[in-house]
């Protein structure tokens, strides 16, 4: 059984690399879109570079992290199959696919900025940056209080979070907007 272990590691690493992945990628969406705005050849030379920078996190980092990290979690579960009946991890299932799907709208995301097609402000792509972040939150607390959390202390922090998450932006966004070059 000590190799459930290393499998146990190898799925923690790339979900890991993912997160950071999927915490990036929106941050460089944010600077692209800042970038198709400004005149030439600015314009051009940063958005040529932050479309390779892109490019290699999406493919070399971010969408690798999420198939081994799948991977890895398919075969905990093949060694340990009750895991599956465990009420926090059916929880914790649903907030998998949830993060999958918002995996799949970045990737859109991604491909239309790919296209110089910027349908989204920096503004927008900072609050959708935040999804993850939720996402994370969920999944830890489940996976470290399992069955002892209480459910409605857990949606109640869910939204205190996204609360001090939007003050916070709104504050970086009057701050910017006082400090243009910030």
């Amino acid at each position: 059984m000590d190799y459930y272990f290393y499998f146990k590691a190898f799925h923690l690493i790339f979900v890991i690399t993912w997160f950071a992945g999927l915490f990036y990628i929106p941050r460089l969406f944010v600077y692209q879109i800042e970038a198709f705005h400004k005149p030439s050849p600015e314009k051009e030379i940063l958005g040529k570079q932050l479309k390779l920078m892109a490019k290699r996190l999406w493919f070399i980092i971010t969408w690798p992290s999420s198939i081994l990290a799948l991977l890895f979690g398919l075969v905990l579960f093949y060694l340990n199959p009750t895991l599956i009946y465990m009420d926090w991890m059916q929880v914790k299932i649903g907030f998998i696919l949830l993060l999958f799907i918002y995996h799949l709208i970045t990737h859109k995301y991604y491909k239309q900025l790919q296209r110089d097609d910027v349908r989204k402000t920096s503004s927008f792509m900072r609050i959708w940056n935040e999804g993850a972040t939720f996402i994370l939150f969920a999944v830890i607390f489940l996976v470290i209080l399992k069955s002892a959390i209480n459910w409605i202390w857990g949606i109640v922090g869910i939204f205190v979070l996204g609360i001090l998450i939007m003050l916070g932006f709104k504050m970086y966004k009057n701050f910017r907007d006082k400090h243009p070059d910030a």
